[in-house]
């Protein structure tokens, strides 16, 4: 596996939704890569979050790239909803889209704010194996791998995933693809270095950034997670 820099993408899930701009503006200057950015209906997970209206409300707090992770039912009704608030990234779920490759060509055809396409990612529930995307590798610019049943900040890290991580990588390199592997659900500096070593290189850290007691403030928080992940990726 070639080396590739690690991105820590703070999930805005477990931030203080009453001074939202504030804690994005906030971990942005603490050193994150990506903003991520929870939605969630209600229906295809249990919880009911923010939606479009909201991630532009974002766009001019911050330049890093906003990752929308939509967690909801027929997410092609409103990808171009997300598009135009200003996602960068739109990943959608093997799981909610029997249409998957058709999927991801409409998120890689939507204009882009900044010019450029829209990224499109893939996200697989913890149960889900990967070969039920392995066909779209080539349309997608990451898999995120979730590592705990999506619907809650704030669950433990589910271990049998590692074994997926490592199938994926694999799978992607066999393909000579660049495909960023994203994990998302109880990481933080504790089991990034053991991530990094499957395979993965992008980290989705809510509880990990925003609510870590063992780290004084969002900067302390991210640093730890990237100086775990860089040795591991960079010996890959």
């Amino acid at each position: 596996m070639a080396s590739r820099s690690p991105v820590i993408a703070p999930s805005i899930l477990s931030a203080d939704f009453a001074r939202l701009g504030e804690e994005v503006r906030a971990i942005d200057e603490a050193g994150a890569d990506w903003i991520h950015v929870d939605v969630m209906d209600g229906h295809f997970v249990p919880n009911l979050t923010i939606g479009a209206p909201v991630v532009k409300a974002l766009r001019p707090i911050t330049a890093r790239p906003l990752d929308c992770h939509l967690m909801i039912e027929q997410p092609e009704r409103y990808v171009g909803d997300f598009a135009a608030a200003g996602a960068d990234i739109i990943t959608v779920h093997v799981e909610a889209c029997p249409h998957l490759h058709r999927n991801l060509q409409q998120i890689r055809a939507l204009p882009h704010h900044g010019g450029d396409r829209v990224q499109a990612g893939v996200s697989l529930n913890p149960h889900t194996p990967i070969t039920s995307m392995l066909t779209v590798l080539p349309l997608c610019d990451l898999v995120l791998v979730m590592s705990v049943n999506p619907g809650f900040g704030g669950q433990a890290f589910i271990p049998q995933v590692r074994d997926k991580i490592r199938a994926l990588r694999a799978a992607i390199d066999a393909q000579g693809l660049t495909v960023r592997i994203q994990v998302d659900g109880g990481v933080d500096d504790r089991n990034v270095a053991e991530l990094s070593q499957d395979g993965a290189d992008t980290y989705v850290a809510g509880s990990g950034v925003f609510r870590n007691p063992r780290h004084e403030g969002y900067a302390a928080a991210i640093a730890a997670i990237r100086d775990r992940a860089q040795p591991a990726a960079a010996s890959s």
